[in-house]
């Protein structure tokens, strides 16, 4: 859990961070050093070069005293409040808002706009359009020869910090929306990966449990003819025949407890191997489903002509499994599966007599993505975040297949074609 709580959690990577910093000290202390003894231009470097020392302390501050590879979100707002106003600082002793290199103000709430909050990225644009409104009104000449004075007209200037803010705010408002989709997919993602674990773990378990099943079923097979020879042979006897009824009922309980574990009671010597076709993951997953479900489930094998072994593979599992199960839940009464090839294709088509995907999300062309709600308030409790679709979608566009969606027009119910190419179904 605390991995999850931390995970969620808006921050910067520090050592990314102070190495950016220290570039932009560096650039800010080449400028200032070649303008003033290089060009030869006066202005008051000294108010310069100070401003450049202070913020050198605090990343140096940052990079030997904040022990956290990750700064957050409170923290990295300040430090990125700093930067605004150590740079606004530079503008104002250097020609303010005509300074070539005024754009560069934006950067901290663009940086920020990706990694923290959006309350965080706002009061960074806030911050950064007072200070250009001051550097456009208050501000010391731009450096340039004496002979030569830098004059811009005020329709001009005052159109400069207007095209700063439109772009600033542009920029942070794409950047936000940008990183949030960024971090909805990268939990939706880890929510995968931790899944494929776990199912992972289940299939290794699995396939111990049909071992020691397939295994001790012979000698188990010995122990209860052994028994039944000794009950002919010692029936008459009161004292033993208690001991050897227990024997017999205890054997043949152990019996049905390996039957259960097993993955297929009726499994020869080579129940290990994993060279399947798509209709033997069908055939497994509606197995699964007809234990638990009320439903009707019909495999339409018509035209599955030419079936391609393929090896076991979890992902395919869980990503069939996935939409098989929404056909299950949405359902009235009956599931339809078809298995299609030919020379070229093989393909899946999952129907379902229920009410069909969300209109508004196919319109939209959103199904597939995590965390999305659908309008649709008739149905909203069960159609829920599309964290389902998507896992399943990811994990068989990952295995090469192809996904389409759709509502059939004859009964409203939802359609799920998945569509690999032979040549990509020989690689998995």
């Amino acid at each position: 859990m605390e991995f999850i709580k931390t995970s969620n959690l808006y921050s910067l990577n520090k050592s990314t961070y102070v190495n950016l910093r220290w570039i932009a000290y560096i650039g800010q202390l080449s400028a200032i050093l070649t303008v003033q003894f290089f060009l030869k231009f006066n202005f008051n470097y000294i108010f310069c070069i100070l401003i450049v020392f202070i913020g050198v302390l605090t990343n140096l501050f940052l990079h030997f005293k904040k022990k956290n590879n990750q700064l957050n979100n409170n923290t990295s707002t300040i430090y990125l409040s700093f930067d605004i106003l150590q740079i606004g600082s530079l503008f104002f002793f250097t020609g303010g808002i005509t300074n070539p290199f005024i754009f560069l103000i934006i950067i901290p709430a663009v940086f920020s706009s990706q990694y923290l909050h959006f309350l965080s990225s706002a009061l960074l644009v806030i911050i950064i359009t007072i200070v250009l409104l001051f550097v456009s009104f208050f501000y010391y000449d731009l450096p340039h020869p004496g002979e030569l004075h830098f004059h811009a007209p005020n329709y001009y200037l005052y159109a400069i910090p207007l095209s700063i803010i439109i772009g600033l705010f542009f920029l942070v408002y794409f950047g936000f929306k940008f990183g949030e989709e960024s971090r909805i997919r990268k939990k939706a993602y880890d929510k995968i990966h931790e899944l494929m674990s776990r199912e992972s773990e289940l299939l290794s378990l699995g396939a111990q449990a049909a071992a020691s099943a397939h295994s001790l079923g012979t000698p188990l097979s010995t122990i209860l003819l052994t028994v039944t020879e000794l009950k002919k042979e010692f029936g008459n006897n009161e004292k033993l025949k208690k001991d050897l009824d227990l024997l017999d009922a205890q054997s043949k309980r152990c019996r049905e407890i390996l039957k259960k574990l097993s993955l297929n009671p009726s499994i020869e010597d080579e129940f290990l191997n994993t060279s399947l076709t798509l209709s033997d993951y069908i055939n497994e997953i509606v197995k699964s489903y007809e234990e638990i479900s009320k439903k009707t489930f019909s495999i339409n094998l018509e035209n599955y002509k030419k079936p391609i072994n393929t090896n076991k593979s979890i992902e395919i599992i869980y990503g069939l499994r996935n939409f098989i199960g929404n056909a299950n839940k949405f359902s009235k009464k009956n599931i339809e599966i078809s298995l299609i090839s030919n020379n070229e294709i093989t393909k899946i088509v999952i129907k379902d007599d229920g009410p069909g995907f969300p209109k508004d999300l196919i319109a939209k062309d959103k199904l597939g993505e995590p965390y999305i709600r659908t309008a649709d308030q008739k149905n909203i409790s069960k159609y829920g975040l599309g964290l389902g679709t998507f896992i399943g979608k990811t994990l068989l566009e990952k295995n090469l297949a192809i996904i389409n969606f759709n509502n059939l027009s004859e009964t409203g119910g939802a359609e799920v074609t998945i569509v690999w190419k032979n040549k990509d179904l020989k690689l998995i």
